[in-house]
């Protein structure tokens, strides 16, 4: 199974691109990685690893997209950037998938306008896996489609529901649509459209819910238009580590939270591995005709890793042909 990485997206790229995917190739026997950039920037983090030419393969691209750059106009104008000739990769089955750090507008554009869109879907949805109390919940859109109409979040139901029945494993997958109430009444014109067309979809409909029933773990997806889920997102993430510093603050006032610690150091490992983003690694793409993970920008090299493991498992439980045989079978 050939993936291929965009080596020069994220804040630590070539660098912690490169680790990863050395770390990818150990943990998995069946992989081999394309790793696509700029080859004299690529080759001083894997030359000495023993891959190279075996599971490891440089593909040239002497152009970056940065993660400033206007997301359509990059990935149309530099078409010999890392990200457009992973994309064509993907296009062209020359591999299965790719997985990318850099600039999340353009891998979105990359997917739609390179990639394609599966027949049906009108706009791609990145869904995130985010670690609750008693599951974990997929939310639904974070960041590709931020205009959404009824039918995109309609259809961002269906492939959320599609993902974690076929991949996550959840016999019955809880849908739920993110609203500012769980009453029917709730909702601008958006939800409340959107609303009707998920209530008569072939899921399991559990109406709306609030933001603070995302990490309780009410629902095991969560449909949201893309400004509102990236914003979500990010607060998420912030929190988590507001929480962290504060904890560290508090504990360096105290001698005796200082011992207590050292009863709590397992405990608190265990957390940290729930919620550490880098073991979840990389969002999926979904919507579009390939197998397109989008990583964490801060990637290191144990995310990367992770990115790369979860489009691995994409491709050998057929995710984008599971999308496409249901959402066929339900006459999309």
């Amino acid at each position: 199974m050939l993936i291929a990485v965009d080596a020069m997206g994220g804040d630590h790229a070539p660098e912690e691109i490169c680790k990863g995917a050395i770390k990818a190739c150990s943990e998995y026997e069946d992989l081999e990685l394309a790793l696509v950039g700029i080859p004299e920037a690529i080759l001083p983090h894997v030359d000495n690893s023993g891959l190279v030419g075996r599971k490891l393969h440089i593909i040239p691209a002497e152009e970056v997209i940065g993660m400033d750059e206007a997301p359509a106009l990059s990935i149309r104008k530099r078409k010999n950037s890392s990200l457009h000739v992973a994309m064509q990769m993907v296009k062209s089955k020359e591999a299965c998938g790719c997985v990318s750090a850099g600039n999340t507008g353009a891998i979105v554009a990359g997917g739609v306008l390179i990639v394609g869109r599966i027949k049906g879907i009108d706009r791609p949805g990145l869904g995130v896996p985010l670690p609750a109390l008693n599951r974990v919940t997929m939310l639904i859109d974070v960041g590709a489609t931020v205009r959404c109409k009824p039918i995109n979040l309609y259809q961002f139901a269906l492939m959320g529901d599609v993902y974690m029945r076929t991949i996550q494993g959840v016999a019955e997958p809880s849908v739920a649509l993110l609203s500012n109430g769980e009453e029917e009444i709730k909702g601008d014109e958006l939800i409340q459209e959107a609303r009707k067309l998920i209530k008569n979809a072939p899921v399991n409909f559990v109406g709306n819910v609030e933001g603070h029933d995302i990490p309780i773990g009410n629902a095991d997806v969560v449909v949201c238009e893309g400004f509102t889920g990236n914003v979500l997102l990010k607060f998420i993430e912030g929190t988590g580590s507001a929480i962290y510093s504060l904890f560290k603050e508090e504990l360096e006032k105290r001698f005796w939270s200082k011992v207590g610690m050292t009863f709590m150091i397992p405990m608190l490992k265990d957390l940290w591995v729930r919620f550490n983003y880098e073991r979840t690694g990389g969002t999926p793409l979904l919507g579009v005709n390939g197998a397109v993970i989008k990583a964490h920008g801060r990637s290191k090299s144990e995310a990367v890793k992770s990115a790369i493991g979860v489009a691995r498992n994409f491709v050998i439980k057929k995710g984008v042909e599971k999308i496409v045989e249901e959402l066929s079978e339900g006459g999309i």
